[in-house]
């Protein structure tokens, strides 16, 4: 199974920033998660404001954003 990250600005369009891993898929939702928390806030300031996490290509959820409430 390849774990993956959607990125996308606030209107829901998908984004591409520098910052995405190299070496994405992720080889576990576990890898995924914990690579998210290490690097959300360098995904924010390049443009991401919310992410969806995928499992094969389907949606396992999100979106979900990366602004603190």
């Amino acid at each position: 199974m390849a774990w993956t990250w959607r990125y996308e600005n606030s209107g829901g369009d998908e984004v591409n920033p520098a910052e995405a891993p190299p070496g994405e898929p992720f080889p576990t939702q576990s890898d995924a998660e914990t690579w998210l928390g290490e690097n959300w806030r360098e995904l924010m300031s390049s443009g991401v404001d919310q992410v969806s996490l995928l499992e094969s290509g389907r949606q396992v959820y999100g979106p979900m954003s990366l602004h603190p409430e």
